[in-house]
């Protein structure tokens, strides 16, 4: 089973691809939907994350109240950082313990590809266990004007949380495929039909014997991690070789 990491920035378009990947029946395992399951009321996370941040981050029916915890960790400075941290420390294994029981029961059912839909694909080194990752990318002035309008926020505020986030021009050095996301829904949809397809091509007929021989998936498995290690950082020593040179 090919495993793929969808991601991009706030308002660059990851959600419409995540839905027109969905229209070509293709699994997608939602991170921001489990992290959402993950704080629910009785949780472990919920109470881990009232104990870091204090009652106030709850709802008067013990749901969490996103907004009051959304300015502890959106906040400017060195406190939003550590107050980022602090929550990333508690969610992310608790989100990653569900996407690992959703993709297993993707490839229990015999999917070909699965899809994982995750904000922080880059940032909390996901990356790193994809078979192929794609970027859903648009400039920074265009991402900052569609924030702006999605959620009436002025340009300072709209700024702060574009600046809380890896800028999106460095999640595309760990793309394969990035979808340009700059024009219209017709490119984007037409992007989006020619990845379906190379992804179903190079998942090709091995998904099969992956299925029915798990010991050759999770061999298979192991390879493809380390082949990306490899490449990554042969890629970096790239960068920084380039670098020197242009000194």
């Amino acid at each position: 089973m090919l495993v793929v990491g969808l991601t991009g920035g706030i308002a660059t378009g990851k959600s419409t691809v995540s839905a027109l990947l969905r229209t070509h029946n293709l699994p997608i395992v939602d991170a921001d939907v489990l992290a959402r399951k993950v704080v629910e009321p009785g949780t472990p996370a919920l109470a881990a994350i009232v104990r870091a941040f204090g009652p106030g981050v709850l709802r008067a029916d013990g749901t969490l109240d996103r907004a009051a915890l959304g300015a502890l960790v959106f906040a400017g400075g060195a406190d939003g950082g550590a107050a980022r941290a602090k929550l990333n420390a508690i969610v992310h294994p608790a989100v990653r313990r569900e996407m690992a029981w959703a993709v297993l029961r993707c490839w229990w059912r015999g999917e070909r590809v699965c899809v994982l839909d995750v904000p922080l694909l880059v940032e909390g080194g996901l990356w790193k266990w994809v078979g192929k990752v794609v970027v859903v990318y648009c400039s920074a002035e265009l991402q900052l004007q569609r924030l702006m309008k999605r959620d009436g926020s002025s340009r300072e505020d709209a700024s702060g949380r574009l600046d809380a986030q890896l800028p999106i021009a460095e999640k595309v050095r760990y793309a394969d495929v990035v979808l340009d996301n700059s024009g219209s829904l017709q490119d984007l949809e037409r992007q989006v039909d020619q990845l379906v397809q190379r992804l179903v091509k190079e998942a090709g007929w091995q998904w099969r014997l992956s299925w029915l021989c798990p010991p050759l998936g999770v061999a298979s498995a192991i390879w493809t991690i380390g082949w990306r290690a490899l490449r990554r950082s042969q890629k970096a020593g790239g960068r920084k070789k380039s670098g020197k040179q242009r000194q």
